[in-house]
């Protein structure tokens, strides 16, 4: 017998909880997802963005359903660049372990260590990873001046 999962990945789930008002690392809705705080935070300001409605991957949006989600985007990496002071932005869409369209914005500093500060952040140790598991208590004030960013940059619906 096979049993369908409610939500097949992690993305279909966070997707679910944010339009639930049960995901507290909902940062704003902007036009094609959910700005969200990522689960670690050893780079402060590290957000995702999540397609809503959830696409398995970037190919499968068409149109200007696609230009808007590389838009928030990039625009949701504006934001955390003016909020946190860091040097430049990466993003990455993998969709490896969770294949289901979901774009990584990782801000990068320059007091990150030398030897990893130009590399893939999938290569910090695990426990940098676990260490700084995200807090709301600690992330929210960030998250607020992201979103403000995006409010004041008209991003948000």
């Amino acid at each position: 017998m096979i049993v369908a999962m409610a939500h097949p990945t992690l993305i279909h789930q966070r997707v679910a909880e944010a339009n639930e008002g049960t995901n507290p690392k909902v940062i704003a809705r902007m036009k094609s997802g959910w700005a969200v705080l990522g689960d670690s935070q050893f780079l402060k300001g590290y957000c995702l963005l999540l397609p809503d409605p959830v696409a398995p991957h970037l190919n499968a949006l068409q149109g200007d359903a696609r230009c808007q989600f590389l838009d928030d985007m990039a625009d949701l990496g504006e934001a955390v660049l003016a909020v946190t002071g860091a040097v430049r932005i990466n993003y990455e869409m993998l969709g490896n372990l969770e294949p289901a369209l979901h774009a990584h914005v990782f801000p990068r500093y320059d007091d990150e260590p030398e030897d990893l500060r130009t590399k893939p952040v999938w290569l910090y140790p695990q426990s940098a990873w676990e260490e700084t598991v995200f807090d709301l208590d600690r992330d929210r004030p960030v998250m607020d001046a992201i979103k403000e960013q995006l409010i004041a940059a008209n991003r948000t619906v």
